[in-house]
Order: structure tokens, then C-alpha cells, then sequence
């Protein structure tokens, strides 16, 4: 496959080709990348300061008690709005229902392990082990397996 670079001068010019036979779920997947590249939301830090949060920087997204909250490496943001409204609002393949009150980003989960009752627990890059409720565990397992083997070819 080729790859063409070109220097442009300005943001608006910025943009890239995508030149197939058929558009496979690699193209696919390549096209979603960059429609998505950068997306944020409007979160709110602890001292109420309004910040835009990328999307592909969070964790994951948690309601507790009733608000929703943004989960990065380094900081937590809560973000208005229900869960569901988040979820319609991202709309993204790597970034799946974990359990009814959490979204969890498959691009930060280190390691999945099973727990009991179907369940699983996954390692995010933080360190911190989530809990991935019976009902969602196959879906988040399926794409984390889904991401390790295109890694191994």
C-alpha cells in the first residue's frame, strides 16, 4: 500500500484521501479513525472549570448518583448529560457498554479477565480494574479479542 504526504498551509486544507478497490473494514476502520480524531465533549474539573475532554483520551465514562463522569489517566471530568446521551453523542466502535451505569473505552484495556458469574474484570491503563457485568461481558470481550489479533498479524 502507498502513502502520499503533502504539506498544506492552512487547517482547512487539511484532509486525507482514502483510494480503494472495495471499501474493506480496514478502510473502514482508517475512515472512522479519522472522522473521529479529536473529538471532545464539555467536561467540568472538580473547581467547576469548563474544559474540552477528548474522546479518545477517556477511560471510561461512569454515572454516579445521577451525574456522568469522564475518567482519564490523570483526571476525572463530569460531563452533563446522561450516559445515554454520551453514548449517542460518541457514537464509537472502541468504545463499548460495560455495565448500565459505564461506557468503557476498548483503546485503554490492557488485560480482560473472567470473574465470577460470567463476569469479567478489566485492567485499564491507569491500573485501575473495572467490572464488566455479565450482560455486556461477551460484546467488550469479543472486541478486545477482535483488536488483539489484528495486533498479531
Amino acid at each position: 500500500m502507498r502513502i502520499t504526504e503533502k504539506l498544506v498551509n492552512s487547517p482547512e486544507e487539511e484532509g486525507v484521501t482514502l483510494e480503494y478497490i472495495k471499501l474493506t473494514k480496514d478502510f473502514e476502520e482508517i475512515k472512522e479513525y479519522v472522522q473521529h480524531k479529536g473529538d471532545t465533549l464539555t467536561g467540568y474539573k472538580q473547581t467547576k472549570e469548563k474544559v474540552s475532554v477528548r474522546i479518545e483520551d477517556v477511560l471510561y465514562f461512569e454515572t454516579v448518583d445521577g451525574l456522568v463522569f469522564a475518567y482519564t489517566v490523570d483526571c476525572v471530568y463530569e460531563i452533563k448529560g446522561r450516559l445515554y446521551q454520551v453514548e449517542e453523542k460518541i457514537n464509537k466502535r472502541n468504545i463499548c457498554r460495560a455495565s448500565k451505569t459505564m461506557l468503557v473505552n476498548m483503546e485503554h484495556i490492557i488485560s480482560v479477565r473472567t470473574a465470577l458469574n460470567g463476569r469479567l474484570y478489566a485492567r485499564m491503563e491507569n491500573g485501575e480494574e473495572i467490572l464488566i457485568t455479565r450482560r455486556y461481558a461477551r460484546e467488550v470481550e469479543d472486541c478486545f479479542m477482535e483488536d488483539e489479533d489484528e495486533e498479531r498479524i
